[in-house]
C-alpha cells in the first residue's frame, strides 16, 4: 500500500509542490541526485571512474508533450555526450534515455528519430545508450522502437523490469549475442493483470530473469540493491561460466555505495546509475517507493530540520 502511495503520488501535481517546496528536500535528494547541471554530472562521473566504477548517466525529464522540449532533450544529451568524449570518459559512461523525454507520448517515429540522434552522439563520443523502460503502458513502443535502433546501433541496451508478468519472455527474447540487457524490478504503478504487485512474486520473477540471461549469449546488466540476488547473480555466473567481463552489476548512486565498491574491488563489472537535472521530482518519489528506508530517511531528516 505504500509503494503504491508513493508511485500514485509521483505522478500528484499537489505532492510535488510539498514535496519541493519543503526546506530540506534538496538536500536530502542530493543523497540520490548528482545535482541539477552537466557539470555536476561529469564532477560525479569522474570520482565514480576514478574509484573503478562505471556510470550510466540520465538526464532527468519525462513525459513530455512539446516537440521543442522533445528537440532540448537531445541537445542536452549530445552536449553531455560531447563532453564526456572531450574528458576521456567515452569508455567508463554510457548514457540512459527515457522515450518519453524525446516524444514518445507525442508521435512513435519522433521519438525513434530523436533516439538516433543520441545514439549517434554516443557513438562519436565511444559509448553507447540504454533505453530506460517506462510506464507500462509504453512496453510495447519501447520494444518497437529499441529493435529499429539496434538496426543501425546494435549496442543499445534494452531494459526489462521483473515485476512485469511477461518479464521472463522479454528476457528470453532478448538473451542473444550482442543484445545488452538491464534487468531491474520496476518503479511504476501497473494494473494487476499486466504486473506483480507483491514483492515475493516480483523478486521471484526477477531471479527467473536472471536465470535466462545468465545462461544466455547476451550481455546481462543486473541492477539490484538486493544482497540475496546479488548473492544470485554470483552464483549464476560460476554456474553458467561467465567471466567478470561478460555482465555487471548496476546500482543507483547514493544507496549501498560501499557495497558498489566491494564488489569492484573483488573484480566485478558495477555501474553506478547517476541521474541529474531540475526534473527530479518522479525519479525521488519512485526511489522512495522503492524501499522504504528510503521515505525514513527522508522523513527523519525533513523532522530533524524543522
Amino acid at each position: 500500500m505504500l509503494r503504491q502511495g508513493l508511485l500514485v503520488a509521483s505522478r500528484s501535481g499537489g505532492v510535488r509542490k510539498i514535496v519541493e517546496t519543503a526546506p530540506v528536500t534538496r538536500q536530502v535528494v542530493r543523497r540520490f541526485i548528482a545535482g541539477e547541471t552537466t557539470d555536476d554530472a561529469l564532477r560525479v562521473t569522474g570520482d565514480l571512474a576514478g574509484e573503478g566504477l562505471l556510470v550510466t548517466l540520465d538526464v532527468l525529464g519525462e513525459d513530455v508533450l512539446d516537440r521543442a522540449q522533445a528537440e532540448q532533450t537531445v541537445k542536452h544529451y549530445a552536449d553531455l555526450l560531447g563532453r564526456l568524449a572531450d574528458l576521456g570518459l567515452g569508455t567508463r559512461a554510457e548514457v540512459s534515455l527515457k522515450l518519453t523525454a524525446v516524444g514518445q507520448a507525442l508521435d512513435e517515429d519522433v521519438a525513434l528519430e530523436n533516439a538516433r540522434r543520441v545514439c549517434t552522439a554516443a557513438r562519436s563520443a565511444g559509448t553507447t545508450v540504454t533505453l530506460d523502460m517506462e510506464d507500462h503502458s509504453t512496453v510495447d513502443s519501447t520494444l518497437r522502437i529499441l529493435h529499429e535502433l539496434r538496426g543501425d546501433f546494435p549496442d543499445t541496451g534494452a531494459v526489462i523490469q521483473s515485476y512485469l508478468r511477461r518479464a521472463e519472455e522479454y528476457c528470453a527474447e532478448l538473451a542473444f549475442e550482442g543484445s545488452r540487457v538491464r534487468l531491474c524490478k520496476g518503479a511504476y504503478a501497473a494494473p494487476e493483470s499486466v504486473a506483480f504487485d507483491d514483492k515475493a512474486d516480483i523478486d521471484r520473477s526477477y531471479v527467473r530473469c536472471m536465470k535466462v540471461l545468465m545462461a544466455g549469449k547476451g550481455y546481462p546488466m543486473l541492477a539490484t540493491h538486493d544482497p540475496r540476488l546479488v548473492d544470485i547473480a554470483g552464483a549464476l555466473a560460476v554456474l553458467n561460466e561467465r567471466e567478470p567481463d561478460t555482465f555487471e552489476y548496476q546500482m543507483l548512486y547514493g544507496i549501498r555505495p560501499q557495497e558498489q565498491r566491494r564488489l569492484a574491488e573483488q573484480g566485478a563489472q558495477v555501474r553506478v546509475y547517476v541521474a541529474y537535472g531540475e526534473q527530479w521530482y518522479g525519479y525521488f518519489m519512485r526511489r522512495l517507493a522503492e524501499r522504504p528506508a528510503n521515505l525514513g530517511f527522508f522523513v527523519r531528516s525533513t523532522v530533524s530540520k524543522g
